[in-house]
């Protein structure tokens, strides 16, 4: 096994350390590009930075001749819902129809159809279905990511996800940060009683504690789901019993969550499509970081997106992702979230590159060990096809990794195509 590799020969390196903590408003248009730069990893960290013509005699058991490659730190992703049994390819038709996804969920589909199936599906058979998204995952660049539950909504199955998480987590080369989404629909059974389904989700928190299955708490607050005020209170009791908090806000109707997630103190609050000024202005006033998922409106083809472009004017600190699910967001493909938020929310490649790492890092509470290049942190590097950063969100809908590497070993690598 290799133990030390040598990157050299880089064309553009972004480090994405030129500042401490989450990135916000005009700084992060501002991005430290250096040119013709090494990379030593050695035992799994970086162990060198600099100038290539400095580092090329030194020693390591692999030497990478980038040929003036982008060079990255692995990419972060902050939002996915990545433990599910089934797909939905069959709501596709409806979608087309113009049904809106409120009315979906109405019917019996939406979420509530991959809970049935989710609920059905075996912990090995959801383990598999994960651990091959998650390769997936890995081939695009990203090296740390997010892992939601929510699919279950009864004890059972909520454990099933959370624990199969965690088994991915610990047998996969991805470092998986787990959270608890109980609270992600109303499901039949009580339809009529919400109340009791926040109080049955509740009653596992200390359980989740004790087996160490997540560590941040989410719930969906929307017309037709959960309100301001019940949201509130399970947050509170998430709070209280140590959980960090993260939250759906304002994806459909703008219910005031952009404003609840920032006066609990939320991690993130996430989507905020429809925020409104004041959601924004007290967003950009807080320590709370908005995720924002363009991919969703982009499939479902009806809402709007979210205004990123206020949110930097305002000052706010921004991440993105894929928001992966077989219902709103059906892809791995974070490269492709990047050129959406390119096209349809305006923002700056600039901009982009500090929402999929070093943003998205902190939006998981990873920004201590991912996101960035730096002595001495994880060898998390991802060696692009491309000679300059602006190029991966210019190129839209491919896959531009050349070579992933995980903790200095590599995780991927795009072969030559064999004919």
């Amino acid at each position: 096994m290799t133990q030390s590799t040598l990157l050299y020969n880089i064309g553009q390196l972004l480090t994405m350390d030129q500042y401490e903590g989450p990135v916000r408003g005009k700084d992060m248009g501002n991005l430290d590009v250096k040119e013709n730069y090494a990379v030593l990893m050695k035992d799994g960290k970086v162990e060198k930075i600099g100038p290539s013509d400095e580092l090329a005699d030194t020693q390591a058991d692999e030497k990478i001749d980038c040929q003036g490659k982008l060079v990255t730190p692995g990419l972060v992703e902050p939002h996915t819902h990545l433990v599910f049994g089934g797909s939905r390819e069959h709501e596709m038709a409806l979608k087309q129809q113009g049904v809106p996804y409120l009315e979906i969920l109405k019917q019996g589909g939406g979420i509530l159809s991959t809970v049935r199936s989710t609920r059905k599906a075996s912990e090995e058979e959801l383990y598999e279905k994960a651990m091959f998204h998650l390769n997936r995952m890995a081939s695009y660049g990203i090296t740390t990511m997010e892992a939601k539950s929510g699919y279950g909504m009864d004890k059972e199955t909520e454990l099933k996800q959370l624990r199969v998480a965690k088994k991915a987590g610990e047998n996969h080369p991805l470092d998986l940060v787990s959270t608890f989404l109980g609270a992600h629909a109303i499901t039949e059974e009580y339809k009529e009683n919400p109340e009791a389904l926040l109080d049955e989700m509740a009653s596992l928190f200390d359980q989740i504690k004790e087996e160490d299955l997540a560590e941040f708490v989410d719930i969906f607050t929307e017309t037709g789901v959960f309100t301001i005020e019940q949201s509130r209170r399970y947050l509170q009791k998430a709070k209280d019993k140590g959980f960090d908090l993260k939250m759906h806000a304002d994806e459909i109707d703008p219910l005031g969550g952009t404003q609840l997630a920032v006066e609990l103190g939320a991690t993130t609050g996430d989507h905020l499509a429809v925020s409104t000024d004041e959601g924004i202005k007290q967003l950009a006033e807080s320590d709370t970081i908005g995720v924002l998922l363009p991919g969703t409106i982009f499939y479902l083809g009806k809402g709007e997106f979210a205004r990123a472009r206020k949110m930097i004017e305002e000052g706010a600190a921004i991440a993105i992702s894929t928001d992966f699910n077989p219902g709103s967001s059906v892809t791995e493909n974070i490269q492709l979230i990047m050129s959406l938020a390119a096209l349809k929310m305006k923002m700056t490649p600039e901009e982009i590159w500090h929402a999929v790492t070093v943003n998205a890092a902190h939006a998981i509470n990873r920004g201590d060990e991912a996101g960035q290049i730096k002595v001495g942190r994880k060898a998390d590097v991802v060696v692009w096809d491309a000679t300059n950063y602006l190029y991966i969100p210019y190129h839209y809908g491919v896959n531009h990794v050349n070579t992933v590497f995980k903790a200095g070993q590599k995780l991927f690598e795009r072969g030559d195509l064999l004919v």
